[in-house]
């Protein structure tokens, strides 16, 4: 039987293999995937305990329960967890009757932004459910014996928080916009191009909130971002990481952002303001330029666009880019979000002085935010986003982040104006409304 995380939590790894229970464990994983005849929204199938989900237009993956786990930290998280999945995907016995990206041996992660502190996990799931171009499977992991094909039906519908309330989290708005001055004046001295500087907000509900209910509002709202949860973190991102599916490589950067209005005329000159902006169009090219470095040692041929194109989400507008290559190596998903993480876009230029120019003035443990978020499966192929319009829920409580680029020609007043903006999607998400 699988180790249940509400009554032990995940294990413990660093750098040693493990199955659930924390000790040594050499038995194989036995997989199975097949078709499943159901058309139910993803999200409406899963339970309330150990669920996991990354779904995108109605297509994506859900899952729950932990055939197998690790939680590794420090700078070697990614190469820890990606040991400990490569020794599962080598010893899995998968037998796969739809043979779709997603299917078969599938692991759900999420990574600390920094190497210290924060704690990093990797979860293969008892059940996963994927659906892509109208297909529908269900995989079943277990050890030992192939299992039966998990009886699946939709979920109790959860319900909505009562009673929520938001305060400052870790500084208020005002000492927060000191920061940014103090970045600024870095970065005007010369000490650095870019830094990215994030805060939190801290929700109270009148009783435990099921993650489940703002996961379903954030996904009606927002289609067009990857909607997620892995171990308590929750959101809507609309920037991918990396994603790696059969030799091509793509990255959708995202760096430049300014409020929409609601009015449509008004947000299309808005769109045609930020595609002109110096200031907007600087922090872009930072960030472009971070992930294109990052991906060309492993990939035969890129495609870098010159000018980004402005990606309109209900809240806020983003100058994007989409940075597609042909990968010449066997370099997994995991291994290439390692490579660009952070990139520019959370990070900053160059990346070392930002990072620890982040350590000394932010003023809080971003944790899990920012890093990479997402899936992989045995060949290496899955995708990881950026955990960007995220939080991350602990019982009746709910720390939401977000946060902001830094250059020269910021302004610290317009920069929390952008940061309250990208908490809406959240905050409107656990309203229970």
């Amino acid at each position: 039987m699988a180790l249940r995380p509400a009554a032990v939590r995940l294990a413990t790894v660093t750098s040693v293999l493990s199955g659930p229970s924390g000790s040594a464990d050499a038995t194989p994983l036995v997989v199975r995937t097949v078709a499943l005849d159901d058309d139910s929204p993803l999200l409406a199938l899963v339970p309330r305990e150990e669920s996991l989900a990354w779904v995108r237009r109605g297509e994506g993956l859900v899952g729950w329960g932990a055939a197998a786990s690790i939680r590794t930290k420090g700078p070697t998280r990614f190469r820890d967890a990606s040991e400990w999945w490569k020794e599962h995907a080598r010893s899995a016995v998968v037998r796969d009757e739809v043979a779709q990206p997603g299917t078969g041996l599938v692991a759900f992660g999420s990574f600390a932004f920094a190497d210290e502190p924060g704690e990093s996990v990797l979860v293969v799931p008892e059940v996963v459910v994927g659906r892509r171009g109208g297909t529908t499977w269900v995989t079943t992991v277990s050890r030992a014996t192939i299992a039966s094909p998990a009886a699946v039906r939709p979920a109790d519908a959860p319900a909505p928080p009562a009673g929520v309330t938001f305060v400052d989290g870790a500084i208020s708005g005002t000492e927060w916009e000191r920061v940014v001055a103090e970045a600024v004046r870095r970065i005007t001295a010369g000490e650095l191009e870019k830094v990215v500087l994030a805060r939190d907000l801290l929700a109270t509900a009148d009783d435990e909130i099921d993650v489940r209910w703002p996961l379903q509002r954030l996904s009606e709202s927002y289609p067009m971002c990857w909607t997620f949860h892995v171990d308590g973190l929750f959101g809507a991102t609309p920037e991918m990481l990396v994603r790696r599916e059969r030799g091509l490589v793509t990255s959708r950067v995202l760096a430049g952002t300014i409020r929409r209005t609601g009015d449509d005329s008004r947000d299309l000159a808005l769109a045609a303001t930020l595609a002109r902006s110096s200031k907007d169009l600087e922090e872009h090219e930072y960030a472009v330029r971070s992930v294109a470095d990052a991906l060309a040692p492993h990939c035969t041929s890129m495609n870098v666009p010159e000018a980004p194109f402005v990606l309109h989400l209900p809240n806020v507008m983003h100058l994007a880019t989409d940075v597609a290559g042909v990968i010449d190596d066997d370099t997994t998903c995991l291994e290439l979000a390692e490579a660009l993480h952070p990139s520019a876009a959370v990070g900053g230029t160059p990346t070392e002085v930002a990072k620890a120019v982040i350590s000394e003035i932010e003023g809080m443990d971003r944790g899990r935010y920012a890093g990479p978020v997402g899936w992989m499966d045995a060949s290496g192929d899955g995708e990881w986003g950026i955990a960007l319009r995220s939080a991350e829920v602990m019982g009746r409580t709910v720390r939401l982040f977000a946060g902001c680029g830094i250059v020269a020609s910021s302004e610290p007043e317009a920069e929390l104006a952008e940061a309250q903006a990208k908490f809406v999607p959240v905050r409107d998400a656990i309203s229970g409304v």
